[in-house]
């Protein structure tokens, strides 16, 4: 049996197996290949490196260093996770662990642009024609035409966020027409944001820039957000009776503890900023819990 199995290597799966194999515990990571970080092309707001670093870049010194303690990434996808008297029956494609506790850091995926296609998508993200942080890369738009394309409440929010960085921001309704209340009208007319109704597509790269179709016809942008919210990737904690909130983000305490004994949750399966090094600083709260944890269960020496 092992003494913990981590379900993701993203920054806070990785920054777990770190301090797990640090702790002389053993330990498995499982991952299907699919952190959100490693799509971000260059990430400026990551302390201590000034020049920038891409989050593939990022990933692979995270995993090198976890691979210097002793811990092992296996590629592959976790089906199942189930609570046993001692512990945990993990499920990866048609074979069985056992472990004394379970991270979940499996993340969450951005909802895309209706209709790109994945080689325009991979192409501009790394041009920084399509972003999707704004917390991670509103600076990087300063003073530039910014699209963002969504509606309601989250979308209202997000084009004021971005209004912070540029006077030339613009809500595209994903469908025919905003859904926009009063309230969000008002509070976009305050900022000065406009709204153009969609529905949106066609998209392409012209002249350096993103391109879309709109109710107002052919719009091209210097960087574009898409405010379609995510998919929390919850459904394996979910699945084994762990507690969620409406939007499937996993409910932790102070400890990255679920609602499941022995099973813990950290990253952007949580509900939180959604930032690298909030990840990070999640993923080691739980690889002390879960050591702590496991110390009182059986004493830990060498």
């Amino acid at each position: 049996m092992d003494d913990c199995i981590i379900i993701g290597a993203g920054p806070a799966g990785l920054t777990a197996a770190i301090y797990l194999a640090r702790f002389h515990l053993d330990i498995r990571l499982f991952d299907c290949g699919t952190s959100r970080a490693a799509l971000i092309p260059q990430t400026h707001n990551h302390a201590g490196f000034p020049q920038g670093i891409s989050g593939t870049d990022l990933l692979a010194r995270m995993l090198e260093q976890a691979q210097r303690y002793g811990a092992a990434r296996e590629l592959a996808r976790v089906t199942a996770v189930q609570p046993e008297e001692d512990g945990f029956r993990v499920e990866v494609e048609g074979q069985r662990y056992r472990a004394r506790s379970v991270l979940l850091a499996t993340g969450v995926i951005n909802n895309r642009p209706p209709g790109m296609a994945d080689d325009l998508h991979a192409l501009a993200l790394s041009r920084g024609l399509l972003r999707y942080c704004p917390i991670c890369d509103g600076y990087e738009a300063t003073d530039q035409r910014i699209g963002v394309i969504g509606s309601g409440g989250h979308g209202m929010r997000e084009a004021i966020f971005l209004r912070g960085y540029s006077r030339d921001v613009t809500l595209i309704a994903p469908e025919a027409e905003h859904d926009l209340d009063s309230d969000c009208q008002a509070a976009l007319d305050a900022a000065g944001v406009a709204r153009i109704d969609g529905p949106c597509g066609g998209y392409g790269i012209e002249d350096g820039r993103i391109a879309l179709d709109t109710a107002r016809g052919r719009m091209t942008f210097d960087t574009m957000y898409p405010a379609l919210g995510s998919r929390i990737r919850s459904e394996l904690a979910i699945a084994a009776g762990a507690r969620g909130d409406d939007s499937g983000c996993l409910e932790v305490d102070d400890h990255q503890r679920t609602s499941i004994p022995g099973l813990f949750a950290a990253g952007d399966v949580v509900k939180g900023l959604d930032q690298i090094s909030h990840a990070m600083g999640e993923g080691g709260v739980a690889a002390t819990t879960i050591r702590n944890m496991l110390a009182e269960q059986r004493p830990l020496r060498r």
